[in-house]
């Protein structure tokens, strides 16, 4: 079913009705397999952002998206980058943009084409780097985090013009990501630099997860995100253990003596004054949980409190690279100096420079037989909760609700999305909605990443409907 391409008042389809409804998800249907083929071809480029990777595959998946978009008929398409004051450059970002028309409100639509390494390639059961079908699943490198959110604006914003027609007079901005992965270093400079382009009344972030596969999410909150590099020395140079061990500990038995104290008895995070501040309305489910993450038999879970809050709401931390002598390397020598990289996450409240203080004084009072013991911090971004009951996101609840044939419920998520931050300062009146494509499956950033077909049908269903109800009823 196709509705007529005009406007008037005589023939404005109702974007509410079952007719609509039916005519968004039977659009969907007719166009799915050249939307499936649009993502296979984003995903054969290796786009990495990460330092040492070769940087001509993410250009070119940059120049690949831009033209999806300059083929809708969008007269401006930008590829940019930034470039910091020591000549460091961003990733390549694309801005398309149709500007509203009369009073209609502008949507920014974001997704970001940058992609994580794949790592262990014996860990893959299919080609990471050509999109795989299995069982209703596409597998693949980016196949959900985030060239699926590409396709599904791309989809929606082309439904939109088919199924309402060009003159629909919805703003439109499209804002694909080039560096996302490697943690968005460059975003708030995009946002300065380009503030009237990307400007708007809604922004939809499609790089979120949701309940199951069943069950869709509206993400309501994030946790914030710090790192930085604990570093313990011992003395100036290794020294012969059997001449001089004994008086003196090694720096890794220091260091992890400092790490064993970041956490209690019972596994929460030690560090004072990061207090929860906001409670989950859901259960997570243990066993689902376990399997999750392919817990080994007999694994206890750290931390108290309900499950979801420990995954959304409270402070985590873990320790995510260490520098020492290998065991290939190692001798009879006591080790001088060892590097431990903390990664932690921040409940909703809680503010990263306090935690990153207040992390920094507990290791440096942690009794470390006098060792020289520094803290060198890293990256931060906020914590962010979206305003659940404003209408954008009460419209976006009802257009998921109706994609995918049950009731929408809000979550959190435990992972960071550090620029939403900066999108909240940029834009302080903007409904920012974060939607998403994952789903417990999915395996984002590990080997064998993938996609339920299913999930990204609905997805464009529910943009489609969200996009015509904001065009047609000027909703803000």
């Amino acid at each position: 079913m196709t509705m007529n391409a005009s406007l008037s008042a005589a023939n404005t389809p109702n974007p509410h009705s079952q007719e609509f409804i039916s005519a968004v998800k039977n659009w969907v249907d007719q166009h799915f397999s050249g939307i499936v083929t649009d993502l296979c071809q984003l995903v054969t480029y290796r786009s990495l952002a990460f330092d040492g990777y070769d940087r001509a595959p993410l250009e070119s998946s940059a120049a690949a998206v831009a033209e999806l978009f300059e083929n809708l008929g969008f007269k401006q398409v930008h590829q940019l980058t930034e470039t910091n004051s020591d000549g460091e450059q961003s990733g390549p970002a694309i801005i398309a943009r149709s500007p509203a028309q009369g009073d209609k409100p502008t949507v920014l639509l974001y997704a970001h084409h940058d992609v994580q390494p794949v790592g262990d390639c014996e860990a893959w059961e299919t080609d990471p780097w050509v999109a795989t079908e299995k069982s209703g699943r596409l597998y693949g490198r980016g196949t959900a985090d985030d060239k699926a959110g590409i396709v599904v604006h791309h989809a929606a914003i082309r439904a939109l013009q088919e199924l309402l027609g060009d003159d629909h007079g919805l703003g439109v901005t499209v804002f694909i990501e080039g560096e996302e992965e490697v943690g968005s270093p460059f975003f708030a400079q995009f946002l300065q630099e380009h503030q009237q382009l990307l400007a708007a009344d809604t922004i939809i972030v499609a790089d979120s997860a949701n309940w199951s596969v069943e069950i869709p999410a509206l993400t309501t909150s994030l946790r914030g995100l710090l790192d930085g590099v604990i570093e313990v020395t011992v003395t100036e140079h290794p020294v012969h253990s059997g001449l001089f061990g004994g008086p003196v500990l090694d720096a890794n038995t220091i260091l992890a003596r400092i790490i064993a104290n970041l956490h209690t008895a019972d596994g929460d995070v030690a560090i004072p004054g990061l207090d929860q501040t906001r409670w989950a309305e859901v259960a997570y489910d243990e066993e689902e949980y376990r399997q999750q993450i392919g817990a080994v038999q007999g694994l206890e879970l750290a931390g108290t409190g309900g499950l979801a809050d420990r995954l959304w709401n409270k402070p985590a931390l873990n320790i995510i690279g260490v520098d020492t002598t290998s065991i290939a390397e190692s001798s009879n020598s006591i080790v001088h100096t060892a590097r431990a990289k903390f990664s932690m996450r921040l409940g909703p409240g809680m503010d990263p420079q306090h935690a990153m203080d207040t992390l920094t004084a507990h290791v440096q009072n942690t009794p470390a037989f006098g060792a020289t013991v520094a803290v060198h911090p890293g990256e931060q971004g906020k914590p962010f909760v979206v305003e659940a009951t404003s209408q954008a996101s009460a419209m976006m609840k009802q257009a998921l609700s109706e994609a995918w044939g049950t009731d929408a419920i809000e979550t959190g998520m435990g992972g960071s999305i550090p620029f939403v931050a900066d999108l909240v300062e940029a834009f302080p009146n903007a409904s920012i909605l974060l939607t998403g494509i994952e789903d417990p499956d999915t395996k984002a950033h590990s080997p064998n990443e993938s996609l339920d077909l299913s999930v990204l049908r609905h997805a464009i269903e529910a943009e489609i409907l969200l996009l015509a109800r904001m065009a047609l009823d000027h909703v803000e």
